[in-house]
């Protein structure tokens, strides 16, 4: 212990010093290990949880092993227009949004019957991701909180029987030694002081969320037992004087924020609201400050909780305070506040007022304001000029957030894994698909290095690769990989969450689009309609789910009608795939107007089913030039989604006899695949971000100055 007091020590004795402590550690240590520095403590307790010991009576504790799929086979970008006639990429919500997705229909050659070509399905919609229940596992007690007391061998048993249909229960030597040194270390996190102290060292943050999400895979409900413990503590402080309640205050701020990056969302409000409450208690301008930042916590743990409600009202209190500060001639900065009130309305699919807001938070982007609040509001803005297409702005902000994130916290951190996400949703939504695809995968390789277990910021990035595989292996119809991505989100939504979360909408939309598509390929008439129907099954989940949560009246709902849409065509129920599509239109029309990409995809949709299942081909016509507009309007003349628009007015022209047309476009379609084998075939995304020509505050008056010009031509 005196070897402490060194200003430097080799690494080799430091680490064998450390491993002495592991050897020795027991109850009878704990004082002595508390009394060294925060950094030396955290790195006892980190090789305590991965330091095998032997087993005691009494201490060996039984573990479930999951069964889990080996990752799928790596899906191959594939033939272009081999097998469909309209792929486009759909939109996402839950962190990203915009276009629909799926296919139209396409061509069916092992049935010798011709498919109408259509689009990718619409993608994933609902936003958010929280926590629910904690997997059982060694650790007794009742209701939301659990002992820290390690469990027996007999008691791990009875709790295996009980969960026996969900994992296999296996017991052995190794495995003993390692959730009995997972049991010692959860008795130690689960108490407050302790904890408080770990976080302290900031440098080991990785590795403790690491052992953390350990903890809470093996059934110790740490997060919970923390959020409880601090709830309490403040309600034993409420009559302390105010340096007290602001230690306290800035112990939860330092809690709350770990267990919200670490994607514990309820419990992390739990500890906000507790502050929020300490706040209330003083009524005067420092308390008014510290309520303002504990509002932009909790609206942050709101939104990743799909409370989007209770985040309004979150909001609007903040506001009260800033009205307070105001009146006694305080400012406090509100970009924070704004962008997370963005990200509020973009997850809403509210996109007008989303973009306004992040014109707002840009503004208060000012110098000394923390790195970490410029790369989110970066982002929030990127993602709403996204769905505004206003792509130049959105790939300026993007790439300067991720330029941002890498230089300040490094390749491995998990804010440059959020912005790599983001980064994502712009090339897949810029029709840069392939890219995007290498992206997702990057971003889901440093969530599961970083939490790796059953969180939900490796499922959410599970799910967007998954969407993005689906677009991408969409034409050569190798869906393999996308479905186990898709599987696996679901698989960690719904051992974390409640089973009606939001989130899950978003999750078995994806689910369900590739499920049709390997239903439409498969030689089996049996297998075929058990796999339509599950996923009819989904996509009905899905849309009663984003319902309850935004209405009928929402971009959202549409794009779950617009799927179902596709899904009865693909079911031979025309009239009512007809129905859907009709009603996806409209409520995208009055929402984002005329010629809007979403509704380009769902009126090319609609074509789809009039030229190839119900022979409407006036009406047809009509809608593929339609969809074919808005999409070089946007895109130009290579976007992706043309391909199935041009096929389709080939198979219509050709059913009318209109051989002149159909030389036309057989025209088109060739001069578009030139274009395609030409765009995007040299640039490596990540390549492209790791520097930066401008400065932020650069990137910032550029924006806010084509804000002012394009108001100005307004």
């Amino acid at each position: 212990m005196a070897a402490v007091e060194l200003e430097w020590v080799p690494e080799t004795l430091y680490n064998t010093a450390i491993s002495a402590v592991v050897d020795s550690y027991g109850r009878a240590r704990r004082r002595d290990i508390r009394s060294l520095p925060e950094n030396i403590q955290f790195d006892v307790y980190y090789k305590v949880r991965r330091r095998p010991r032997a087993a005691g009576p009494g201490r060996a504790c039984g573990t479930w092993k999951e069964k889990r799929p080996g990752p799928g086979p790596a899906g191959g970008a594939g033939l272009r227009g081999s097998r469909r006639c309209r792929a486009r990429p759909e939109g996402r919500a839950a962190g990203s949004a915009g276009p629909e997705g799926p296919p139209e229909r396409r061509l069916r050659p092992c049935r010798g019957l011709v498919e109408p070509p259509r689009g990718r399905g619409e993608g994933p919609g609902a936003p958010g991701g929280t926590r629910g229940r904690a997997r059982p596992g060694g650790w007794r007690g009742k209701g939301p909180l659990a002992t820290a007391e390690p469990c027996g061998q007999e008691e791990a048993e009875l709790s295996a029987l009980e969960y026996g249909s969900y994992f296999e229960y296996q017991v052995d030597i190794k495995s003993q030694f390692i959730m009995g040194r997972l049991c010692q270390l959860g008795s130690e996190f689960c108490e407050l002081e302790v904890f408080a102290k770990v976080l302290r060292a900031l440098d080991k943050r990785h590795l403790l969320h690491h052992c953390f999400q350990a903890l809470m895979d093996h059934g110790v409900k740490v997060a919970s037992v923390l959020a409880y413990s601090f709830s309490r503590r403040c309600s034993y402080i409420a009559e302390s004087d105010a340096a007290v309640k602001e230690k306290a205050i800035q112990i939860g701020f330092v809690l709350g924020g770990f267990l919200s990056d670490a994607g514990w969302y309820s419990d992390a409000e739990k500890v906000f609201l507790s502050c929020l409450q300490l706040c209330t208690l003083h009524d005067e301008i420092l308390h008014w400050f510290r309520a303002v930042e504990c509002c932009v916590r909790l609206l942050h743990v709101r939104n990743g909780n799909c409370k989007y409600h209770l985040g309004e009202e979150t909001f609007k209190l903040a506001q009260s305070y800033m009205d307070k500060l105001a009146k006694h001639g305080q400012q406090a900065n509100k970009a924070a506040l704004y962008g997370e009130l963005c990200a509020l309305l973009f997850a809403k699919s509210h996109y007008d007022e989303a973009y306004k807001w992040c014109i707002e938070a840009m503004k208060e982007i000012t110098v000394g304001l923390p790195v970490k609040v410029v790369v989110d509001v970066l982002r929030q803005a990127s993602k709403a000029c996204v769905v505004k297409r206003e792509f130049k702005k959105a790939e300026q902000l993007i790439k300067h957030a991720v330029y941002l994130a890498r230089e300040h916290f490094g390749a491995k951190h998990p804010k440059y894994s959020d912005t790599l996400l983001d980064y994502g949703f712009y090339l897949l939504n810029v029709d840069n698909i392939c890219q995007s695809v290498a992206i997702y995968q990057t971003a889901l390789d440093i969530r599961q290095s970083v939490f790796g277990g059953k969180n939900i910021h490796v499922a959410t990035a599970h799910e967007d690769l998954a969407y993005s595989s689906y677009v991408h292996q969409y034409s050569s119809g190798k869906f393999d990989n996308a479905l186990f991505h898709a599987e696996r989100a679901i698989g960690i939504i719904t051992h974390i969450l409640p089973e009606d979360h939001l989130l899950l909408a978003s999750s078995k939309r994806v689910k369900a689009l590739i499920l049709e598509e390997i239903a439409i390929d498969c030689h089996n008439k049996e297998t075929e309609q058990r796999l339509l129907q599950e996923a009819h099954d989904l996509h009905l989940s899905s849309l009663q789910l984003a319902k309850k949560a935004f209405g009928e009246f929402n971009v959202q709902t549409a794009k779950h009608y617009g799927n179902l849409g596709r899904l009865y065509q693909s079911m031979r129920k025309f009239k009512e795939a007809e129905e859907m599509h009709i009603k996806a239109i409209q409520i995208k029309e009055q929402l984002l107007g005329q010629e809007d990409y979403e509704v380009a995809l769902s009126v090319g949709h609609l074509a789809s089913l009039y030229n190839y299942d119900m022979n409407q081909y006036e009406n047809a016509e009509k809608l593929y030039l339609r969809s074919i507009a808005i999409g070089k309007k946007l895109f130009g003349e290579g976007y992706s989604g043309l391909e199935y628009d041009y096929r389709g007015l080939i198979k219509l022209y050709n059913s009318i006899g209109n051989y002149e047309k159909v030389f036309e476009y057989h025209n088109i379609l060739a001069n578009w695949n030139r274009l395609r084998d030409r765009q995007f075939s040299v640039t490596d995304a990540l390549e492209d971000v790791t520097t930066s020509p401008q400065s932020t505050e650069e990137v910032v008056q550029s924006f806010l100055m084509s804000q002012s010009l394009d108001g100005q031509s307004s």
